[in-house]
C-alpha cells in the first residue's frame, strides 16, 4: 500500500545497536525523529544483536506502532523475530556490514533518506521464512554458505566488509559434501550428497549474490536451493554464474520453491540466519510465513 507512514504513527520506537553507526549518529537519529514531530520515542539501545528481540517485543506491549531498527542484518533480524506478527511497522536505518534486507527492499545506507521513508515511504506486508523455529527475513542456510558467515564474524567483517565473505568462502571450497534428503511441501525433492543448503526470501543473499532470481518476499514461498560444487574450480563456476547469469543454470545448483522444507543430513552442519551463526544441527526444518510483517520501503 502507498499511504504515508507519518499520516499514521502514533509511537515511535528506537532499537539501537550502539556499536553500529551510520551518519552522524544516534545523536543525528534523535534530531530528525524529533523533526518529524516525535520528541520521545519509546528508545532502547543494545551492545549485542541478540539482545534485541526481547526489547523488540517490549515496543509493541509499550504501544510502538512504528519501529525503527538501527544496526545491521543480525540486528534487523532479531528484531524481526520479536516484531512478527505483530502490527507494528518496521523501519531499517542500515549501519550494518551488508545491510542485505535494506538494499533488497531499496532502502540506501543515508541516515536521512532511511528516516524519511520510515515517516514517508510506503508499507509493504511481507512474508518471512521460519527456520527450527526462530524468524528470518532474508535468508538462512548450511554448509559452505553458514561455515563462511561463521569465520567472517570472527572480526574480519569488521575490518574489511564484504570483502570478508569472500576471503573466509575461499577457506571452504574444498569442504566435503554430506549426505542430504530434502523434502519440499511433503514430497522427495533432493536426495545426495550437498555442500551447501540455502532457503531464501529475496533475491541478493550473503556477499551480494543473486542467488535466487524469481524470489519475491510476498509471494507465500521460499526459494531452496542446494549446492553439489565441490573444490575450487567447481565453486569458481557455481559463483561465477551466479553473478553474471541464472544461478539455476548451474549443473552444480538444483532449486526449487515451497511452503514447507524438512532437510536431514547424515551429519550436523553449521546454518545461519541473515548473516547470523546458530550453530550445528541435523536436521533443519523451514517454512514460510505469509504477511508476517510490515515493513517501511521506499515509495512507488
Amino acid at each position: 500500500m502507498d499511504a504515508a507512514v507519518s499520516a499514521r504513527a502514533r509511537r515511535v520506537a528506537v532499537i539501537a545497536h550502539r556499536k553500529k553507526s551510520i551518519g552522524g549518529g544516534l545523536d543525528e537519529l534523535r534530531k530528525l525523529i524529533a523533526d518529524e514531530g516525535f520528541d520521545d520515542p519509546v528508545w532502547h539501545e543494545v551492545s549485542k544483536s541478540r539482545k534485541a528481540r526481547k526489547r523488540a517485543r517490549r515496543t509493541v506491549k509499550e504501544g510502538a506502532d512504528l519501529v525503527l531498527v538501527w544496526g545491521g542484518d543480525g540486528m534487523v533480524q532479531r528484531c524481526v523475530d520479536g516484531l512478527a506478527g505483530s502490527d507494528a511497522a518496521v523501519a531499517i536505518i542500515p549501519a550494518g556490514t551488508a545491510n542485505q534486507l535494506a538494499g533488497n527492499l531499496g532502502i540506501p545506507t543515508d541516515l536521512a533518506e532511511a528516516v524519511r521513508i520510515a515517516f514517508h515511504g510506503s508499507r509493504r506486508r511481507l512474508d518471512l521464512g521460519k527456520l527450527n523455529g526462530e524468524h528470518f527475513a532474508v535468508m538462512a542456510g548450511a554448509g559452505f554458505d553458514a561455515e563462511m558467515v561463521n569465520d567472517a564474524d570472527h572480526g574480519l567483517k569488521d575490518r574489511a566488509g564484504r570483502l570478508a565473505y569472500v576471503l573466509t568462502g575461499l577457506r571452504h571450497v574444498r569442504d566435503e559434501p554430506v549426505p542430504t534428503k530434502i523434502r519440499v511441501d511433503g514430497r522427495k525433492w533432493f536426495t545426495g550428497p550437498a555442500t551447501c543448503v540455502l532457503f531464501g526470501n529475496v533475491g541478493t543473499i550473503t556477499g551480494g549474490i543473486r542467488a535466487f532470481d524469481d524470489a519475491r518476499p510476498d509471494d507465500g514461498y521460499l526459494d531452496v536451493g542446494v549446492t553439489t560444487a565441490q573444490g575450487a574450480l567447481q565453486w569458481a563456476r557455481t559463483l561465477g554464474r551466479a553473478a553474471t547469469g541464472r544461478s539455476e543454470r548451474s549443473p552444480f545448483i538444483e532449486m526449487t520453491q515451497g511452503r514447507v522444507i524438512d532437510v536431514k543430513f547424515a551429519e550436523p552442519l553449521s546454518y545461519e540466519l541473515d548473516g547470523g551463526e546458530r550453530g550445528s544441527s541435523k536436521r533443519l526444518q523451514a517454512k514460510v510465513v505469509p504477511a508476517a510483517l510490515t515493513f517501511c520501503v521506499p515509495a512507488e
